[in-house]
């Protein structure tokens, strides 16, 4: 019996090793288990494709080499039949990738040698770029940064062979957003950047002047210290989320039919591929800067503004150090309100352990929220009674995580109401949490007015939140029924949005309290000027030593009137009528309209716009502006057309809710903005509204006629009501009174809510005046 079941034994594993079948023309040699391949082996397709390795229950697993017919290697790891682990593919073109796979799509830390000679090595993602990388162009030219979807985004430094550096943002292969660009005279221009053009102001800063030699210490070494870093991100960074068809899905018969790595995935075919060295024009202009236009001056710098590419506005700014008295004044204020705002909450690293407690007790509570069915609010649902409280000790509880932070209580308060607001301003619970809890957390913004609040800006610009005072949460408690009416009633509501209100209360009983709000200026174009305009005149100007691009100015500095579509204007007003007539019930007062101005070029002054092969306009323009006499004739950059769900984003943002407006201009229907060279965009009320900004810049008069010469833009408007959270107090009263002595009542900022709204609504139909 034990001989027979030896012998049995032995014939069976001479079936295993060594066995060929044949199967519809396929051929496979090797080692078998029943009648699959299983162990080592070679399989042949009738194509030609051969692969040559291991195999486990008739699946390519282990380490193996495959070949296509068309020419296409692989040799490296396989798992259930897919490319997946380690390994190097090799193109007939030339090209090599050597590095990690998840489901044969190229997924991981790699590097890719392309067949034109570019060399990419970093994070991949679905086949393309995505995370941190390297890339590095047959001419020289080289960025290190962030990549997404196959495209330069985020944070990098492109630095070109000439010797030209480019260190800031990316956004889909442009530079997008702040950034510093040198050139390899030693000039430096900081400033910012919209798809690839310059746009907004910036500082040009000449070779050998104080401010270029300054930075050129500094900047270079920081620069050089982050090629450093990014290169040693590269080689840790690691992703594996990915999914994708694998090569044998056939229950029977093995088929070779599953193709090669596609070149869509690996970006294997260079005349196709954004790397091309043929498609800087995207974003690896050489030298497209204006860097040599400039004779050294050591004392002197360049402020300039540009619109798209177009320089509009150039001034020589003196840096020898000494600032005018006012501005010395009004630095030294900024900076003592700024000291005695942080040093009043935050001491030492407070003010990150804030950032984090505030992101702990939201992730909390909306979690804890959302999941309760929805239904309409009740009575009890407001007041300061309605509220959810919980303790986070350091080490975690029951029911809160541990965290880096230190011990604090939080309170949420009317959680149902502020649950279905966010539902009511269509925004997702996932994403409002990762917007404001997510890994990459929140940065601190200066208070731009005198309340002295503290900002924080979620990582996305989507959400704004702020510390309020204690009188504001009870204005702000008191009025919520009515505001929650108010916004359910009125989509086109120009009033802030409000997601949330929170309270921490640290260690020693100090209590800090904050609001969450939509961001007016998370928009799709860039905002050239920002104004916050209440109607009153007494202190309301900025001073222009404290004026730079992100200033947010003021009545007096407003130098322009807005000429709009008929239906526009109407929209516009009556939404202002009807918030005005709610805040004034509320005894509402001290709110203002915050005016974002995005400028499009003239489109008589895009001969000037700066090319890659150019040098730009040599010699400064007028501080005013430019001084063609064109500039009275209105150009033709902004275009309304019939409104098209699938042309533009419908989504809704922060700000966004109401419907799509109507234009007399094309018969009262829905209407679209078209942007000559940029895209549509959805046209809704505070968002998106196209207007001409004319200003008066000189009169002549020749005997008795008087001709009046304007400067007139196409602009982009983006509008809200803000600061709503200031009652008709008696502290307010008393400042009305004591101001009124010293200045004329009419023109200092504080009425009683009957008075502010009538003389808000009149200030502003003088900005938006009606067309004759």
């Amino acid at each position: 019996m034990c001989a027979f079941t030896i012998q049995t034994f032995s014939s069976l594993l001479k079936i295993v090793m060594n066995q060929e079948i044949n199967l519809q023309g396929d051929v496979y040699f090797g080692n078998v288990k029943g009648q699959i391949p299983h162990g080592m082996g070679k399989y042949t397709w009738s194509d030609g494709t051969v692969y040559d390795g291991n195999w486990e229950d008739g699946k390519m697993t282990g380490r193996g080499e495959i070949s296509w017919s068309s020419g296409t290697r692989y040799e490296g790891d396989f798992s259930g039949g897919y490319l997946h682990g380690f390994g190097t593919l090799t193109n007939p073109d030339g090209s090599v990738y050597k590095g990690s796979w998840r489901l044969n799509i190229q997924n991981g830390v790699g590097r890719k040698e392309y067949s034109n000679s570019d060399v990419y090595d970093g994070c991949w993602k679905d086949g393309v770029h995505e995370g941190s990388g390297k890339y590095t162009w047959s001419n020289g030219n080289t960025y290190i940064g962030n990549w997404k979807s196959g495209k330069m985004c985020g944070r990098g430094v492109m630095k070109w062979l000439n010797g030209d550096l480019f260190d800031g943002s990316w956004l889909n292969g442009y530079r997008h957003g702040s950034g510093v660009y040198r050139f390899s005279d030693g000039s430096y221009y900081f400033g910012t950047w919209t798809k690839g053009l310059k746009d907004g102001q910036g500082t040009f800063y000449p070779s050998g002047s104080k401010g270029s030699s300054f930075r050129k210490i500094d900047k270079k070494k920081a620069q050089s210290q982050r090629f450093r870093d990014s290169e040693r991100n590269v080689t840790r960074t690691y992703s594996e989320k990915i999914s994708f068809n694998g090569f044998f899905r056939d229950s029977g018969r093995i088929t070779s039919k599953r193709i090669p790595p596609n070149d869509d995935y690996t970006l294997g075919d260079s005349s196709k591929d954004f790397s091309t060295s043929e498609n800087t024009d995207i974003f690896s202009h050489i030298s497209d800067e204006d860097g040599s236009e400039i004779d050294d001056d050591s004392s002197v710098a360049w402020e300039r503004e540009y619109m798209q590419g177009v320089l509009m506005k150039e001034r020589v700014k003196s840096y020898s150090g000494s600032l005018s008295s006012k501005g010395k004044q009004q630095s030294k204020r900024h900076t003592e309100a700024k000291q005695k705002k942080c040093v009043d909450i935050f001491e030492g690293h407070k003010s990150y352990c804030l950032m984090l407690n505030l992101q702990l007790g939201i992730r909390y509570t909306v979690g804890k929220i959302t999941p309760v069915p929805m239904r309409e609010v009740r009575s009890s649902d407001f007041g300061e009674r309605a509220r959810i409280r919980m303790y986070f000790p350091r080490k975690g509880s029951q029911f809160t995580p541990p965290h880096y932070s230190v011990d604090f209580h939080w309170k949420d308060y009317c959680p149902m109401v502020f649950r279905n607001l966010r539902e009511m301003f269509k925004l997702d619970a996932a994403e409002y949490m990762m917007s404001i809890c997510g890994d990459d957390g929140l940065r601190e913004l200066s208070s731009p007015g005198k309340s002295g609040s503290i900002f924080y800006l979620s990582h996305d610009d989507r959400f704004v939140i702020k510390t309020l005072r204690r009188s504001e949460l009870k204005v702000l408690l008191k009025m919520l029924p009515s505001y929650y009416d108010h916004v359910k009633k009125y989509d086109n509501t120009l009033i802030t949005k409000f997601f949330g209100l929170h309270e921490i209360t640290l260690r020693g009983g100090k209590k800090v309290r904050f609001i969450v709000m939509g961001n007016m200026f998370k928009t799709e174009l860039r905002i050239h000027r920002r104004y916050d305009l209440k109607g009153s005149r007494q202190g309301r100007f900025t001073y222009k030593d404290c004026i730079d691009e992100g200033t947010t100015l003021k009545d007096l500095d407003l130098a322009y009137e807005f000429h709009m579509d008929k239906s526009l204007r109407e929209a516009l007003f009556e939404q202002i009528q009807l918030d005005c007539s709610f805040l004034e019930s509320q005894q509402v007062i001290d709110y203002s309209l915050l005016l974002g101005l995005h400028f499009r070029a003239p489109e008589h002054l895009k001969v000037l716009l700066e090319s890659p092969d150019e040098n730009p306009i040599s010699g400064p323009l007028t501080d005013d502006g430019p001084t063609s006499g064109e500039l009275s004739i209105p150009p033709k950059g902004l275009l309304l057309v019939t409104h098209e769900p699938s042309s533009v984003n419908t989504a809704p943002g922060p700000h966004i809710r109401g419907n799509t407006l109507r234009a007399f201009s094309i018969g009262d229907k829905e209407v679209d903005l078209l942007l000559p060279g940029t895209g549509r965009l959805r046209v809704q009320l505070g968002v998106n509204m196209p207007a001409q900004a004319n200003r008066k810049v000189s009169q002549d008069v020749s005997g008795s006629t008087e001709v009046e010469l304007f400067e007139v833009y196409d602009v982009v408007l983006y509008l809200g009501i803000i600061d709503i959270l200031q009652d008709y107090s008696m502290r307010k009263k008393i400042e009305q009174a004591c101001k009124s002595v010293r200045y004329d009542p009419v023109t200092i900022s504080v009425a009683d809510p009957n008075s502010y709204s009538k003389r808000f609504i009149g200030f502003l139909e003088k900005v938006f005046p009606v067309d004759p």
